[in-house]
């Protein structure tokens, strides 16, 4: 019996799955994409996405994911709603790469990795309650909203300070909150916190509850792990800055990951060491995660493997 050996799939369903497949089924590569366990990935937990280009009034992000669906849709990208649990690539150039959907094998000519990155959340109950309420892991997806607010951010690392700084030029006041005595961040990186008038950094302080009305934001309770005094924090909004888990679990061994889990692309492609096997979105990703360079990643990954493809013949 023949196997059925696709030409292209994809794995993964947010900006970067849903252009690579608009692309990949626009060349007739007929490819089908896995959603996962969150179809849309991390744009479905953003309320309001006003950043991307084409939409005026702005859109939620689930809606957006929607409108890339039918588009992807409308080319006869076939959208399967499950989860691929297992990878075996193959390393010939030519070769074919299987993969599991629970039971289900699939093999493919080529495959278009965009899992995504999951902001990593300390774990707090009231983290899930104020969410899309004011507690965010995105200062440059939603720091516009708290424009003239007093906000605070969590984290000691460059991502912390980064998004404190970004917050500071658009918010009343900062207060950061660095859980050890000193900064992970970089020199440069703590000087322009320390340069910042509007940002106030509390050293052993964590965040350890949050406050509010109608499911919105008022104060943050925090810790002082030094002297165990608890103390509360007026502001409108939180941002949880201790980095993003790229989510590769499932091809680590296989694929070159950075020391962080990232995947590995050739400078100026989605190529990874694997031939045939490319990469797009934040999985690849850990500078600017934004939707938009999502998106054009992912254009870029369907037409690598469109070159891929046409070179094997």
């Amino acid at each position: 019996m023949e196997e059925n050996i696709l030409d292209c799939v994809i794995i993964g369903s947010g900006p970067s799955g849903f252009t690579a497949a608009i692309y990949a089924a626009r060349a007739d590569l007929k490819p089908e994409l896995y959603t996962g366990l969150e179809p849309g990935g991390q744009l479905t937990t953003t309320t309001e996405v006003d950043n991307f280009p084409g939409y005026p009034n702005g859109i939620t992000g689930p809606e957006m994911m929607m409108d890339l669906q039918k588009q992807a849709e409308r080319f006869e990208t076939k959208v399967h709603y499950e989860l691929i649990t297992k990878a075996e690539f193959s390393k010939e150039t030519g070769g074919v790469h299987k993969l599991w959907a629970g039971n289900k094998e699939i093999s493919a000519k080529s495959v278009i990795i965009s899992t995504g990155a999951t902001a990593k959340y300390l774990g707090l109950d009231d983290e899930k309650k104020y969410s899309g309420g004011g507690v965010s892991a995105c200062a440059t997806c939603d720091g516009f909203f708290y424009r003239g607010k007093d906000v605070a951010v969590v984290g000691g690392g460059d991502t912390a300070a980064e998004e404190a700084t970004y917050l500071a030029k658009l918010c009343n006041k900062v207060t950061l909150l660095v859980r050890k005595g000193e900064f992970r961040a970089s020199k440069a990186m703590v000087h322009r916190v320390e340069t910042t008038p509007n940002l106030e950094v509390k050293f052993f302080h964590e965040l350890i509850g949050i406050e509010g009305e109608n499911d919105l934001v008022e104060r943050a309770v925090v810790i002082n792990n030094q002297t165990q005094e608890i103390s509360k924090i007026d502001v409108h909004g939180i941002f949880i800055a201790i980095g993003h888990k790229p989510n590769t679990e499932l091809f680590a061994g296989q694929i070159d990951l950075d020391e962080n889990g990232y995947i590995i692309t050739e400078k100026g492609s989605t190529r990874t060491n694997l031939p045939g096997v490319f990469a797009a979105g934040d999985v690849q990703d850990h500078i600017y995660r934004q939707a938009i360079t999502a998106a054009g990643s992912g254009c870029m990954a369907a037409m690598d493997a469109e070159k891929y493809l046409a070179e094997l013949h």
